[in-house]
């Protein structure tokens, strides 16, 4: 059988990760999350990366225990079982696939600004072409997505130098719907730190995976948090946040108060960079996973696939593609956004409980380990689940029907394959 090929370093998969969380989130949903915290937006930042680190050391210490390109699902079936760890990942592969759509509208957006094109025919060929690159290989992939990083890290740094122009000139805890609005938009921002677990179904195509991974992970936590609460401070320094809020474009508005209209356009191209690299590494670790779970046996063989040329997975990725292309016609940025949130959290839950249990029943003895224990049992993903399920219930009420219908649809399809298994 042709495997994947193991190619990558621990730079290129920390860049990749890097890229993935500073991408659609801080260009996308900002101006969306201003509109609900006023200028204390960069504490919801500081919510958002709280939420993420508990989770990001208990997806550490598994990736060190389990370097497959299944990630969750196999961290949890060592854990919970096949029930659980398909739910885990058929959440996940849901959760990438409508994140991608998301971003692709994102890009869509800021491709709009620039050229007055119509939404979803230009995220329609956003998604193609990220199926294209895709099915090229990870190494043209990795060097895509790194190119497109160092970008999008351009145009975050051309927000700070103008925030720094006027730093100090507004009410930084000024609060415009009381805590309820941080917390909401704490919840909406997570959105922007989604992407440092992806690098885990990278498993079986990095070199040394047990050490690489979990450090990639922990560096690009901590990068991404600084970026983000300094471009988060700059962005109502320059615009006050009701007016940011209303912004399609909201990076690429605050460059054109400072430079003019030439500005705008090239603010409004690197977000079409960082867009684009989101949804290209949201699809890559969409069609990982559903690599992974069917070389598990828990999807159709047909999905395990692999090129002969290009070595990588064809027939997951553009399973991949043609689902996040018939999510886009929902239309609604914030709406799918918060849903892609609840796939996530609810993963959240399942991943801590996971490390806690395996650790209990299997003590580690080498690799990444998570701090802090009480006896057998570790503190932090304890504070992973309370963090994740307090997210789960700050979203609305439609948010959480249309979530828990993908999880009885999740729950259907695998008693449908398990069924044909036995048959």
């Amino acid at each position: 059988m042709i495997k994947l090929e193991r190619s990558l370093s621990i730079w290129e998969v920390t860049l990749m990760s890097i890229g993935i969380i500073i991408g659609a989130g801080i260009y996308v949903v900002i101006g969306e999350a201003a509109g609900l915290t006023g200028n204390s937006l960069w504490i919801s930042f500081i919510i958002g990366a709280v939420v993420a680190t508990f989770t990001g050391l208990s997806y550490a210490e598994l990736s060190s225990r389990y370097p497959k390109a299944g990630a969750e699902y196999v961290y949890v079936q060592n854990s919970f079982g096949k029930t659980y760890a398909w739910l885990a990942g058929w959440l996940l592969i849901a959760g990438n696939i409508i994140g991608g759509a998301t971003v692709a509208l994102g890009f869509s957006n800021y491709f709009s600004a620039l050229f007055h094109t119509p939404i979803i025919p230009i995220a329609i060929v956003a998604l193609v072409f990220c199926g294209i690159i895709l099915i090229l290989g990870i190494k043209e992939t990795a060097s895509v997505t790194i190119l497109f990083t160092l970008i999008e890290a351009i145009g975050l740094f051309i927000i700070i130098f103008i925030g720094m122009q006027k730093f100090g000139s507004v009410d930084y805890l000024q609060l415009t719907n009381g805590i309820k609005g941080i917390i909401e938009g704490g919840v909406l921002i997570f959105f922007s730190y989604i992407g440092f677990q992806s690098i885990t179904r990278l498993a079986e195509e990095t070199k040394q995976p047990k050490k690489s991974i979990p450090k990639a992970i922990i560096i690009s936590i901590i990068a991404t948090t600084i970026i983000y609460i300094l471009v988060a401070i700059a962005a109502v320094s320059v615009i006050p946040a009701e007016e940011l809020s209303l912004e399609g474009a909201p990076l690429a508005r605050i460059a054109e108060t400072a430079f003019g209209k030439n500005s705008f356009v090239l603010l409004s191209a690197i977000a079409l960079f960082s867009t684009f690299n989101t949804a290209l590494m949201m699809l890559l670790s969409g069609s990982r996973l559903v690599y992974g779970i069917s070389k598990e046996k828990a999807l159709p063989k047909l999905f395990s696939k692999v090129s002969k040329k290009t070595l990588s997975p064809w027939t997951a990725i553009v399973g991949v593609v043609f689902v996040a292309i018939l999510f886009l016609f929902i239309g609604d940025l914030k709406y799918i956004a918060n849903l892609t949130n609840f796939t996530v959290f609810s993963v959240f839950v399942i991943i801590n409980g996971s490390l806690i249990f395996i650790r209990v029943k299997k003590p580690i003895k080498k690799g990444f380990k998570v701090p802090i224990s009480i006896g057998k049992i570790p503190i932090l993903p304890l504070f992973g689940i309370i963090t994740s399920v307090f997210m789960i219930m700050n979203l609305s009420i439609e948010i959480l029907a249309l979530g828990f219908f993908l999880i009885f649809i999740g729950l259907i399809v695998h008693l449908f394959f398990k069924k044909i298994s036995k048959t």
